[in-house]
């Protein structure tokens, strides 16, 4: 699947009602993964995009990376600042919490301008060649 191995980027502006643009976007590129993947990654470039939009600077950047067996997503903001969980509450507090328990990995880059948190998720439990 050509899909795969393709990187696909888009630019947000800074409004939280970029968020259901993001989730559609995501769907739309994600086209043909299973379901579980599928919503799994909503979710957590939801988290992970809300979280840039709520606490970092523009400008916004939503990166999905497929690759063999994982999805990287990657988020960009130009805060200095790095991402941090926050004590969960009414009012939120709890979206990278959330991104750790369905990611196989997450972390933040630091970057001359800004910063780029990042998560993995397993595409494939079980890579062609390795079952027995």
């Amino acid at each position: 699947m050509k899909l795969r191995m393709t990187r696909h980027e888009l630019g947000i502006s800074p409004e939280l009602s970029e968020l259901a643009r993001v989730r559609s976007w995501v769907r739309t590129v994600l086209r043909g993964f299973p379901a579980n993947v599928v919503s799994t990654a909503v979710m957590v470039v939801d988290e992970l995009t809300s979280n840039a939009l709520r606490h970092g600077r523009a400008p916004y950047y939503v990166r999905l990376l497929p690759g063999a067996a994982k999805l990287r997503i990657e988020v960009d903001d130009s805060a200095d600042e790095p991402a941090r969980r926050r004590a969960g509450g009414d009012r939120g507090g709890r979206g990278l919490l959330l991104v750790e328990r369905c990611a196989a990995a997450w972390g933040q880059l630091r970057r001359p301008r800004g910063k780029t948190l990042w998560a993995e998720l397993i595409t494939d439990p079980e890579p062609v060649g390795v079952r027995g």
